[in-house]
């Protein structure tokens, strides 16, 4: 897929409900609609101001000219291998230069950060939304768990669809034990709201698809719903830390 388009499916969630980058939900659905990208596309994903910071430090950490190839954005909504080469030095100087982290959680947050980073954290989205918690876009406040659960990109497999509704087995973020962590499949009816897209309109049970923000965004292999598994796990563990 066009790393514009697929990114794009993943930021139209969030930017319908006015929380990251632009207004320009409308726009974003109709390049959706279209299954086309141009220059336009990539003006209105550069600014959201979070996300493509992310994608430019991943391309450039692995030599990528493109921050909106389809390999940097599955990195970043998903992961994969292009994770694994991020210098911590270097991530350490993206929160500190480019997000501008420490002065939106403070000294003492930071350094928590920077200790996770020590440890092995990755620019992943989930370490973003379940390690810094406070919100990065045009909502400067803390998350609410409900509010993390939704902004992390989770993933479900397909048991009945009805009209424009899909039901998923889902794995929800629980909290037990002052500790957060996946829990036990639990069904979830959720709306289509990309039925335009074909790939979207045409899912069938037992497929795996993404979701963001209440936007069921693609369908994906098990080896990318165990990849997302793996970078959300990893983004738990080091939330656990400091929660």
């Amino acid at each position: 897929m066009d790393g514009l388009l697929r990114c794009s499916r993943y930021a139209f969630g969030p930017n319908r409900l006015h929380y990251c980058g632009p207004d320009a939900n409308h726009e974003i659905f109709s390049y959706i609609k279209e299954g086309s990208s141009d220059p336009g596309l990539e003006i209105i994903l550069r600014a959201f101001r979070t996300m493509y910071p992310y994608l430019l430090h991943i391309a450039q950490s692995n030599y990528i000219q493109d921050p909106f190839s389809d390999r940097v954005v599955e990195a970043y909504w998903i992961g994969n291998e292009l994770l694994d080469t991020i210098d911590k030095k270097k991530f350490y100087r993206h929160l500190l230069e480019d997000q501008k982290i420490e002065k939106q959680v403070g000294l003492k947050a930071f350094g928590f950060l920077k200790n996770k980073i020590r440890q092995g954290a990755v620019p992943h989205h989930s370490f973003h939304v379940l390690n810094v918690w406070r919100r990065t876009g045009h909502v400067n406040r803390e998350h609410t768990f409900e509010s993390v659960d939704q902004c992390r990109v989770s993933w479900g497999t397909i048991s009945s669809i009805d009209g424009p509704f899909i039901t998923v087995k889902i794995q929800p973020l629980i909290y037990s034990g002052k500790k957060l962590s996946l829990g036990e499949a639990i069904s979830k009816t959720i709306t289509r709201n990309l039925d335009a897209v074909a790939e979207i309109d045409e899912l069938k049970i037992g497929d795996i698809v993404t979701i963001h923000w209440g936007v069921v965004c693609e369908k994906i292999s098990e080896q990318q719903a165990l990849m997302l598994k793996k970078y959300t796990n990893l983004s738990l563990h080091f939330a656990n830390q400091t929660i």
